[in-house]
């Protein structure tokens, strides 16, 4: 099933918002009804390929059959950019331009990915690797208006090798993460990787992206998951990953995770397993600011025992009840503070004991213990909230996140710099946010903040946002964050990613690209300006 083309997911799922919501959003923000219904995708005008006969037949022989070449305008237009709100405001609009693939490729195996390599290479064609399309950070969006081609790897979607001594399973990249679990689970195993894009998102993604599930705290991020990867570049094939760790030299996986297509595109990842946990228990902490909060999950995060899951809201977030997605508009909170999420996973026994443990630290904190319940209701809501962005877009209010980390005595300088930003920048504009954030990934080092903005949305709400994302990563930058934590680089965060990587660290970067993907048709403008 392909995702929803102007927005997320399933179309199914899709529900408008309640009216406690819209009342909200009308009273607090000044939120009106949008004046013009989205375009249909029938409707939208798609210039032809653009592709000479030439390229066109030889990527059908690349790829092993007409069938496995599209050229028509649906396919097409579902494979322009992610599902960033921008991107959504775009296509919603009508508006395709310079990001519309000329052909969509869909290869079989690590072969195929090479031979439509070699073409592209041959006739000049970008390409950009496509596995769910959920990149909310442009990481789908090529720069330059020539023609390229979009490499949808879904037909790579097989368990390839399964090794339970190890605990080891090597998966395709376009495999689905439910797919993958489903496989995983016949087996008795799981990856426990579950980040909000679980239900579209796909293993080569992961893997290019660093992904970050909502179950990182016990899991683990996807790259500490990954023990092997399998790379097709314009120039050949990298193999890595011989051993669980090595000393023999620097380590190739670490510069291929995160690399978002920018120098190959990923054929097979090896990645770390675990059994299937006995049994699940998630629960609800209140705590009385986000500060008191913060210092809880450090405690816990330092000094153990580690919830499974782990994350905290803020005050505006618990209010808002954005915690629980499925449960907005069902009743505000009448108490103050702020909402924290723990969860265990395991044997009944460890999860058990983990749970009163951390009771324990948490009390100590300063936390209530507010029963299974919230934990329960987050569990069922942790995949809705993008619906909940499309039911704001739908209602006409303007709705994006953003997210970053740093080292935890930078924590509350980072969130203030960053919501003051956000606040300031949208104010000015005449549409004052709500902003909302959430610790939701720990180490024992430090954590990620998770921000939700949602305003008015302007007379011009592409321009309203970009202001604002850049004085929000701006902020990041001068308070010492990282500009990404999971989403990604992209086009979007590419520029600061510069300052943050330095001029020679960039450069070191441009070298390994031009040995990759001589030519730089590898997504380009993504991760890395062009030269």
């Amino acid at each position: 099933m392909d995702m929803l083309w102007s927005g997320w997911g399933d179309p199914a799922k899709a529900a408008p918002l309640p009216e406690t919501v819209t009342g909200l959003l009308r009273d607090l923000l000044g939120v009106r009804p949008r004046t013009a219904e989205p375009i249909a995708l029938a409707d939208i005008a798609v210039p032809e390929p653009g592709l000479e006969p030439a390229a066109l037949q030889d990527l059908v022989a690349a790829a092993g059959g007409e069938e496995h070449v599209r050229t028509d305008a649906e396919t097409r237009v579902r494979h322009t950019r992610g599902k960033s709100t921008p991107d959504l405001l775009r296509i919603r609009d009508g508006e395709v331009d310079a990001d519309l693939p000329a052909a969509v490729v869909l290869p079989a195996d690590h072969d195929e990915v090479v031979a439509v390599l070699r073409v592209c290479a041959g006739h000049g064609l970008p390409v950009v690797p496509f596995g769910g399309g959920t990149s909310v950070v442009g990481g789908l969006a090529p720069a330059g208006r020539r023609p390229f081609v979009a490499l949808d790897l879904r037909r790579m979607d097989r368990m390839l090798a399964l090794d339970p001594v190890s605990r080891t399973a090597t998966l395709q990249p376009g495999l689905r993460a439910p797919q993958a679990e489903a496989l995983l689970a016949e087996h008795g195993f799981t990856l426990g990787h579950f980040p909000q894009s679980y239900e579209w998102a796909s293993i080569g993604g992961f893997a290019a992206t660093r992904s970050s599930g909502q179950a990182s705290a016990g899991y683990g991020r996807f790259d500490e998951m990954v023990l092997g990867l399998t790379v097709a570049t314009p120039e050949g094939t990298l193999d890595t990953g011989r051993a669980p760790r090595s000393a023999a030299g620097p380590d190739l996986r670490q510069l291929l995770l995160g690399s978002e297509g920018a120098f190959g595109v990923i054929t097979s990842v090896t990645v770390r397993i675990r059994p299937v946990p006995q049994t699940r228990v998630y629960e609800g902490w209140r705590f009385a600011s986000f500060e008191e909060g913060a210092t809880a999950l450090r405690r816990l995060a330092q000094d153990g025992p580690r919830p499974t899951v782990l994350r905290l809201s803020d005050e505006t977030e618990t209010l808002v009840g954005l915690a629980q997605p499925d449960a907005i508009g069902g009743g505000l909170p009448t108490d103050a503070g702020c909402l924290a999420i723990t969860g265990y996973e395991g044997t009944e026994e460890d999860t058990a004991h983990r749970r009163e443990q951390a009771a324990a630290v948490l009390r100590a904190c300063g936390g209530t213990p507010l029963g299974e319940e919230p934990g329960r209701r987050w569990a069922h809501g942790r995949y809705s909230a993008p619906y909940l962005r499309d039911s704001l877009l739908d209602a006409g209010a303007f709705a994006e996140t953003l997210e970053t980390a740093t080292f935890w005595s930078g924590i509350p300088g980072l969130y203030a710099a960053v919501r003051d930003a956000l606040t300031g920048t949208l104010t000015e504009a005449g549409t004052p946010p709500l902003v909302m954030c959430h610790i939701s990934h720990v180490y024992e080092n430090g954590a990620s903040l998770y921000f939700t903005v949602v305003s008015a949305q302007g007379e011009d709400p592409l321009k309203h946002w970009e202001r604002a994302k850049r004085a929000a990563n701006d902020a990041i930058i001068e308070a010492g964050g990282t500009i990404t934590h999971h989403h990604g680089v992209g086009t979007d965060h590419r520029d600061w990613y510069v300052r943050e990587a330095g001029a020679l660290g960039v450069e070191a970067l441009r070298a390994v690209k031009r040995r990759l993907d001589p030519s730089g048709l590898l997504n380009p403008g993504v991760l890395l300006p062009l030269d």
